[in-house]
């Protein structure tokens, strides 16, 4: 009789746990940042870096599919390494930063590979244009950081390939090439209140609350500044 109620009872609860909602976790802006290269007229490929990405991810390694991504990328923080060269960048003829100063990605669904690899699909909108582009992901680690607060952290890096044209960045085609390679390295935080970015000010704004303690252990210590 105990074991046909133990056996009815683990039926009764399996649906629950394979429906569990994963972890939600929010980008770490200072840990984040994306590298890009394009051709500069032959010569060589031009390297640049933005920086302060905003997202809300949520995860289960043991459930890629059911992964969701939601990022925001702020064009100003692009840096090419030449004050000049980013104006040249931002402006209204190539990425035309002042009227539309974010790309955005929203994953729409995800391929697993393995264990720690998939494929995020999703779309991109960049200069008012979106396109679906797909991201080769790996998962480095998702563990508790070694530093205080001690929150569980997921660190990935992901690569893609885009067009710039495709998104009406089509300017100087004989000096900028046309294939743009993306290397994205990125640090999430868990963090059970994050919301979608375009809902949250930014860290930087003035007024805006520290972020919530979520570690994987309660804290004995006077907060202390996150490690760089």
């Amino acid at each position: 009789m105990t074991k046909r109620l133990t056996l009815a009872l683990l039926l009764c609860t399996a649906p629950w746990a394979a429906s569990a909602a994963p972890d939600t976790y929010r980008l770490d802006p200072v840990h984040t940042r994306v590298l890009f290269a394009v051709e500069h007229a032959g010569f060589s490929q031009a390297l640049g870096t933005v920086s302060g990405s905003e997202g809300v991810l949520a995860f289960d390694p043991d459930d890629w599919s059911s992964a969701t991504l939601t990022v925001s990328v702020p064009l100003q923080r692009l840096d090419l390494g030449d004050d000049k060269w980013n104006k040249a960048a931002l402006a209204r003829n190539l990425l035309d930063a002042e009227r539309h100063p974010e790309a955005r990605f929203v994953s729409t669904r995800v391929e697993p590979v393995d264990a720690t690899h998939a494929r995020v699909i999703g779309e991109l909108t960049l200069r008012g244009v979106s396109h679906e582009v797909a991201l080769d992901v790996t998962l480095n680690a998702v563990k508790r950081h070694p530093m205080p607060p001690f929150r569980r952290t997921a660190g990935f890096s992901a690569t893609a390939t885009l067009s710039r044209s495709a998104f009406g960045v089509d300017a100087w085609p004989s000096m900028i090439g046309d294939q743009v390679q993306l290397r994205i390295e990125a640090e999430a935080l868990r963090d059970r209140n994050a919301t979608d970015p375009q809902d949250t000010p930014s860290v930087d704004a003035p007024g805006t609350p520290e972020p919530i303690d979520d570690s994987d252990t309660p804290s004995t210590s006077p907060a202390r500044k996150r490690s760089p």
